[in-house]
């Protein structure tokens, strides 16, 4: 039981250590899927055994054993760990809390950003300003904004680059990966690298479908090369945090992965993320089953003694 325990820290403390090689390593695409769901299993299977101990702390205490009929239980948990472990899931669950209330705000605050915005072409909308700007912001239909200051820092083939890794963030509900993966690691800070490694993924993801749309990474790297330099000497106006802009994250890092070729598929290293997630779900299965058990032996050992 030990074992299972501790094993959904252990894959938080890999995951956080591995996820930016991961996310380069796996297709964006693929990074963004299994790094979430490998994040959102671990903190759910992380913050459900810090909860199993601190509920197995309670029950050696002698007035809650009376209440619960418990008697001998040989629970495997010292009192001073399960104690901080229950200090521990109170406090990761009131972060959560408060993460997915941020979350809950900021789509909110795009989705009225949208409406102000008003109708739009095809989901484009272009606002007259002097500096360099284009993102992409859900909401109800969502928008992809740019600025006439960025249509004129780019020619016209490497506007529809730019353009179409905007509209990919909408079509592919990117900004829903990123706030799943800041959520996981609000109830596990363990997993905040891992976080950053899915928002580097979501801009990786939308560079590879705008270089598959038109058909030249070479362009795509270039086009990205220049937004970034266009939108790194503006200054950013606000927009809401669940924004996605192309032209922000590792640009350079990124137009060198477009040069490099499409990503192999790796196939070995994905099912080993999901036998990874698999081996948690167990963990946590595992955890409950016996918890359960020793408190039914617990209960009846008390039975037996009346």
């Amino acid at each position: 039981m030990i074992v299972a325990m501790t094993l959904p820290l252990a894959v938080s403390v890999l995951l956080g250590v591995s996820a930016s090689g991961l996310g380069r390593r796996l297709p964006p695409g693929t990074a963004v899927r299994l790094l979430t769901a490998a994040m959102l299993v671990t903190a759910l299977a992380t913050g459900f055994v810090l909860a199993v101990a601190g509920v197995l702390v309670l029950a050696q205490i002698p007035l809650v054993a009376a209440l619960g009929h418990w008697l001998g239980s040989g629970l495997p948990v010292p009192v001073v760990a399960g104690g901080l472990a229950a200090l521990t899931v109170c406090g990761l669950l009131a972060a959560a809390l408060r993460r997915a209330a941020l979350s809950g705000r900021d789509l909110v605050l795009a989705a009225v950003a949208c409406r102000r915005l008003g109708p739009a072409v095809g989901g484009l909308v272009v606002v007259d300003h002097e500096e360099p700007d284009a993102y992409a912001l859900p909401g109800i239909g969502g928008r992809v904004v740019v600025s006439t200051a960025m249509l004129r820092a780019l020619p016209a083939d490497e506007r529809r680059v730019l353009l179409v890794h905007e509209a990919a963030h909408l079509t592919c509900r990117h900004h829903l990966w990123v706030q799943a993966a800041e959520l996981a690691a609000a109830a596990d800070p363990l997993l905040l690298p891992a976080a950053r490694a899915v928002r580097a993924a979501v801009e990786r993801d939308a560079d590879e479908i705008a270089a598959g749309e038109v058909g030249d990474r070479v362009l795509a790297a270039r086009a990205l090369a220049r937004a970034g330099l266009a939108r790194a000497a503006a200054r950013r106006e606000a927009v809401p945090e669940v924004a996605l802009a192309g032209a922000d994250a590792a640009v350079a890092e990124r137009a060198r992965a477009l040069l490099a070729g499409p990503p192999p598929r790796r196939r070995v290293l994905a099912g080993a993320m999901a036998g990874l997630i698999l081996a948690t779900v167990t963990a946590a299965a595992v955890t409950s089953a016996e918890t359960e058990a020793r408190f039914e032996a617990a209960q009846i050992a008390y039975t037996t003694l009346q």
